[in-house]
This record gives structure tokens, sequence and C-alpha cells, in this order.
């Protein structure tokens, strides 16, 4: 009898360590595979000229989460960007938040993961707030280029307006083939030669005038003579 009972306490004692091993064993995982606020984070990026904030959650246990995302100013909350529900996974699994954010700006980043007794299992925030880079997504677009090309009124000459003719341009130039003044229009005749001229006909006035004056002069003084005479 005294074997039997002393056997019998040595299997009691076996199984109570090996349920004791078993409850710590199960403890452990259970901790391993808590969601815990380590395993979340947050970056600040790029998508285009568009700013980004992405969260990921590498939480094995895939325990849902709430993630909300603030914007901050001088330590505080300036407004919600906003707010997203995740479930994580050990390689993690990524959201994203549409905010253009400005450089240098800060975000804190908030996680309420799983209820434990009707107490959430994590209420924090990602450690140390989210800060951004120094640059925009939109810098490209400020920062010219580093050979600039030049500018089309540099390349394409500016054309000058035609010059308004003035009354002295607009005067047809001058004969220059003779520099002697053209003579009046009362003279034109005088000095005319050839066929056209009329010189031999007053010529030929003028002498029978000269003629007839003459043979006029010459009787009236023959006359004259003859009544004196008498």
């Amino acid at each position: 009898m005294s074997i039997s009972r002393r056997t019998a306490r040595r299997s009691v004692q076996i199984l109570g360590v090996a349920a004791a091993s078993s409850a710590l064993a199960l403890s452990a995982a259970g901790s391993a595979l808590a969601c815990n606020i380590s395993e979340f984070s947050a970056e600040a990026k790029c998508d285009g000229s568009k700013g980004v904030i992405t969260v990921t959650d590498k939480d094995a246990s895939g325990t849902p989460a709430t993630i909300t995302v603030f914007l901050e100013n001088n330590g505080a909350d300036a407004k919600q960007v906003g707010e997203q529900d995740v479930t994580g996974s050990r390689e993690g699994v990524t959201i994203t938040f549409n905010e253009d954010w400005a450089a240098d700006a800060e975000y804190r980043i908030h996680v309420a993961a799983g209820k434990d007794k009707d107490h959430l299992i994590v209420d924090k925030d990602i450690q140390g707030n989210l800060k951004t880079p120094s640059e925009g997504c939109s810098k490209d677009e400020s920062t010219p280029p580093a050979t600039p090309s030049p500018s089309e009124s540099a390349s394409t000459p500016a054309e000058s307006p035609s010059p308004t003719p003035s009354a002295s341009d607009s005067t047809p130039p001058a004969d220059t083939s003779s520099n002697a003044p053209s003579p009046a229009a009362g003279d034109s005749n005088l000095a005319e030669t050839g066929a056209n001229s009329n010189t031999g006909l007053i010529a030929g006035i003028a002498g029978a005038l000269v003629v007839i004056g003459g043979g006029a002069v010459f009787f009236g003084m023959r006359r004259r003579g003859a009544n004196s005479g008498r």
C-alpha cells in the first residue's frame, strides 16, 4: 500500500509540474502575440507632388486597431487629419493618409487596439511625434533647372516696328539728272528751238514793223520839207 501511495503522489507531482510548465508556456506565447505599441510605425512620404502619411501595423496577433493622425502646433493638436482601422500581420499592413504636409511639420499618431476586460490593450501614441522632411514634395516645381533655357524674348529678337514714312519720304525724289532750274512758264517759248519754236515768226514781224516805222518816218520828213518850201 505504501508503494502505491508513493507512486500516486509522484504522479500528481509530475502532472502539477507539467501543468505549470504549460501555463507558463501559454502565458509566454500570449505575451508574445499580444498587440504592442512598438509594432506600429509612421512615415511622411511623397506621392508625386503631394504628401502622404503612412502607418504600418506589424502586430502578429492580428488585433484590430484604430489609427488617428493629428497635426501638431506648439505641442497641441491643431487639427485631426484622419482616422482609419487596420488589422496588422507579421509581415506588416500599411494604411495611407492623404495629407499634403509642409516641410518641418509635426504629427501625433495615436493607436487604440483590442479590448481586455473592456479595456484597450493599446491606447498610446507612437513614441516620438512624426516630423516631416525639411523639403516639401513640390520642391522640384520651385527649384529652377541647373541650366536655364533661354527665354523666348532672348532667343527671338523682337520685331522693330516699320518706320512711318514722313512727308519728305513720301515725296518722290527730284530729278537729279540736271541741276539747272526749270524755266518759268512764260519763258518756255523763248528757250525752245526747232520746228515747234516761234522765234522766226516773231523776228519777221519785228523786222516788218521796223521797215514800216522807218518808211513812215521817211515819208513824214519829206512831207514836212515840202510844206516848208511853199
